[in-house]
């Protein structure tokens, strides 16, 4: 397998953190081997990935970017 872009093994490497930091039980790889064959697990290893580029492009959380009330 071709070694990664620098950008893409940054964002992979941060989302890795993030993850395993909010799943104690469960690991970043885990998720990675499950998304080979679980469509579920896909679009979350994919959202996982977007939300950590968008956190290191700097751009505003999709979900805190309207205020409420």
């Amino acid at each position: 397998m071709a070694p990664l872009p620098q950008e893409q093994q940054a964002v992979e490497a941060a989302a890795r953190a993030a993850y395993d930091a909010c799943h104690p039980d469960d690991s970043f790889d885990d998720l990675k081997r499950r998304a080979a064959f679980s469509k579920e697990d896909r679009f979350l290893l994919a959202d996982w990935l977007a939300a950590t580029e968008r956190k290191l492009r700097g751009a505003p959380d999709r979900h805190s970017a309207h205020s409420v009330g």
